[in-house]
């Protein structure tokens, strides 16, 4: 899907969709959300544990890493500090909306819904009343909310190298960015050079050694997507439960760095709730959260040195980088427990973390949820039952045809 496919948002009290629809000045670019569908909030809670988080033994995982003590801004339609998971866990940050007409409160408000659920992917803490088992990646770290973009058309280049800027003055750890440059026909916008301002927004972020991550956008297309393609940045494709690329959406090329779990992802509402969606939004936090735990354990690595051991020790089909996963799905286990050294680039060669020893990874079942494991189990039952009366028909049918052959020959 497309930017021209989606509609605009409409902001309304409990139906807000997570998705944008540019409006743009002739031979302006705009900074749309690169998300998919629409939540409505707040929420009911979603039961059981979410399938973008069953590869992985999160109390095993977190016991020894959780992000405590690491910052990581959003920058997105601000983040709601109300939703119980997310309470505590939310700094207010500069707000880039302010003053523009029907946007009330500040960073800490979330009319779109969008940069809620990107806060959650990444440090929702585990639910007070246990009506759900999705938390984020890294629920000990700190999220700061700038907020930027309402989903309306209203965010720019400018606008979004400010808000970086704004990160980097408040000395973060990592930047997460699911948003995306477009033009006026809602394609990648490619007017960006090494002398943009965007550009030279990133290039301040890295060289203060904070870790950049971006969406690399839902055009389904293969053209590079700004801030994903600049040099540096952690561009992420989504990928589905059987990691492969999401089909239909997921940009591929020189955008996509890793992919990470980006179809059917739960996530935090405002006011409370979870809802589920899918666009490399929600994979671009889920690589941002395994940056907030590698920053805990290796303070003193450099930016460059995260990036790529997130990059190594993905799950890769390919020995190296490929167009439409990248160097691989990312593997949170694998990246904080792998024992190599730090390195500044990665190489081509399958890289599986089997040294770690700390945390152990567990056997991904596709994503099923208990409903669906019980329909199967069903139809495995009814299955076995169906054989099992074939096989004594059979055995009857052989018995008497033995018996009467037994009989004729007398």
């Amino acid at each position: 899907m497309n930017r021209l496919h989606r509609g605009a948002l409409v902001v309304a009290a409990g139906a807000l969709a997570c998705t944008a629809a540019p409006v743009l000045p002739t031979g302006a670019a705009t900074a749309a959300l690169a998300a998919d569908g629409s939540c409505n909030f707040p929420a009911a809670s979603i039961p059981g544990e979410p399938w973008a988080l069953q590869r992985v033994l999160l109390s095993q995982l977190h016991a020894k890493y959780d992000g405590r003590g690491v910052t990581v801004a959003v920058v997105d339609s601000g983040v709601d500090d109300q939703n119980p998971q997310l309470k505590g866990a939310v700094k207010a940050g500069q707000d880039f909306l302010k003053g523009q007409s029907n946007v009330t409160g500040g960073s800490t408000t979330d009319q779109v819904g969008h940069g809620t659920m990107v806060a959650g992917v990444i440090a929702a803490r585990p639910d007070p009343q246990k009506k759900t088992g999705f938390e984020g990646i890294a629920p000990g770290a700190t999220i700061l909310s700038i907020r930027q973009n309402d989903g309306q058309g209203s965010a720019t280049e400018d606008t979004l190298a400010a808000a970086i800027d704004s990160a980097v003055s408040q000395h973060v750890d990592v930047i997460n960015i699911s948003q995306d440059l477009t033009d006026k026909q809602g394609q990648p916008f490619q007017g960006i050079t090494s002398s943009s301002k965007l550009y030279q927004a990133v290039e301040r972020a890295l060289a203060a050694n904070i870790v950049v991550v971006a969406a690399a956008g839902n055009e389904n297309l293969d053209k590079p997507t700004y801030p994903a393609a600049i040099p540096g940045v952690i561009g992420v494709g989504a990928s589905d439960r059987n990691d492969e690329r999401a089909d239909g959406f997921s940009e591929t090329g020189k955008s996509v760095m890793v992919a990470a779990p980006g179809v059917d992802i739960v996530s935090t509402v405002p006011a409370g709730g979870q809802c589920v969606d899918s666009g490399t939004s929600f994979a671009a936090p889920y690589v941002a959260g395994v940056a907030a735990l590698l920053r805990q354990e290796y303070p003193k690595w450099t930016e460059a040195q995260i990036a790529t051991r997130i990059e190594q020790t993905a799950l890769r089909t390919d020995p190296g980088w490929n167009p439409y996963i990248g160097w691989g799905v990312v593997d949170p286990v694998a990246a904080v427990t792998d024992q190599s050294p730090p390195a500044d680039s990665p190489v081509a060669s399958p890289v599986t973390g089997s040294s770690a020893a700390p945390v152990q990874a567990r056997p991904f079942d596709l994503g099923e949820t208990p409903q669906q494991r019980d329909e199967r189990t069903a139809l495995f039952a009814v299955g076995l039952g169906a054989v099992g009366l074939i096989v004594i028909t059979g055995t009857a049918t052989v018995i008497r045809d033995t018996r009467r052959r037994a009989r004729a020959a007398r």
